[in-house]
């Protein structure tokens, strides 16, 4: 038995080599920055300084864990601020490209469709630097909107440096980079369900809307709660560029996320083995999280993002 498995992994192999090849790049440098680096959380067990390295600098046990759990205020209101935002983003930027790949997917023209998917992939393409310059650009101070307000006689729109609007402004900016790109799984699944299933539903005298929640969302769904999972294991990360470049602007008190207090604390402020504390905590409460939803998302008869082991229903009954 196991030479008849050994011998088919061969021939797998042999089948799938080309593809296994284009992955090799993804793997090493998802290796080389996600799990050889694990190793280096010791330090949050440490006083660590950079010029001694990790291994002469000196075991201080939990002593970095001390912000967490006396309440640094510095701490807690970044602990805040990341709440808010991911709050936000799972309310309005999770359901945004959903709700695009459905308005996509009625097209009829097929090359407008293309036009359309090729315009909205553009944005996610640039990065957080020409984003936020663009915003700053068109909504602060001088800008196409600042004029147009003032010729109209609205006044002064205060958005770009306004600590009140800071959150929707990051929603806002997410949505307009990466709401393209988030429909390309979904587009994926919309195309796989069976078409027939519409044409049993529009023969049965059901209507556009109908079709789309009897049909088209439930064809969709295992997709939607695997991306969901996902987006909940990485719940406590809301874009450390994103909100650093903007930071100066609008101050921290509005600003200060946990991925920036890692920085602003650990690598400016020398406090190395707090910060890395805080990230340690934020990885296991990840872990927590993503298997905790995936469990969730199994007892509502959902795959998830890897299947559990089955129950079996003769579980009290004796082996023969």
């Amino acid at each position: 038995m196991a030479a008849v498995k050994r011998r088919a992994w061969i021939d797998r192999l042999g089948r799938d080599w080309p593809l296994l090849l284009f992955a090799l790049p993804g793997v090493l440098i998802f290796l080389a920055f996600h799990y050889l680096p694990l190793p280096g959380n010791v330090i949050a067990f440490k006083d660590y300084q950079p010029f001694i390295g990790i291994l002469e600098s000196e075991w201080v046990g939990w002593e970095n864990f001390s912000v967490l759990v006396n309440g640094d205020p510095d701490f807690v209101n970044a602990l805040v601020n990341t709440m808010i935002i991911t709050f936000m983003q799972l309310v309005f930027t999770f359901p945004a490209p959903i709700a695009l790949a459905l308005l996509m997917n009625s097209l009829i023209s097929q090359k407008f469709k293309r036009v359309v998917q090729s315009i909205l992939y553009l944005p996610h393409f640039l990065s957080w630097v020409v984003v936020v310059a663009l915003f700053q650009h068109i909504l602060g101070f001088q800008g196409p909107l600042y004029e147009l307000m003032a010729s109209i006689g609205a006044g002064e729109p205060q958005i770009i440096g306004n600590p009140d609007v800071f959150k929707p402004l990051l929603i806002v900016q997410d949505i307009w980079k990466n709401c393209g790109w988030g429909t390309i799984l979904f587009l994926a699944a919309l195309a796989g369900i069976d078409q027939n299933l519409y044409e049993a539903a529009a023969v049965d005298g059901a209507s556009r809307w109908r079709q789309m929640w009897h049909v088209t969302l439930p064809g969709i769904r295992p997709v939607v709660v695997l991306i969901l999972i996902l987006r909940i294991g990485d719940i406590l990360s809301v874009g450390f560029e994103q909100i650093i470049l903007q930071q100066p602007a609008v101050g921290m008190a509005a600003s200060e996320v946990l991925d920036t207090y890692v920085y602003n604390f650990g690598v400016v402020g020398g406090a190395w083995g707090t910060s890395a504390a805080v990230g340690l905590v934020k990885g296991v409460i990840a872990v927590i999280l993503v298997l905790g939803a995936n469990k969730l998302a199994h007892m509502f008869g959902e795959a998830g993002i890897y299947q559990g082991q089955p129950k079996s229903k003769y579980k009290g009954a004796k082996k023969k």
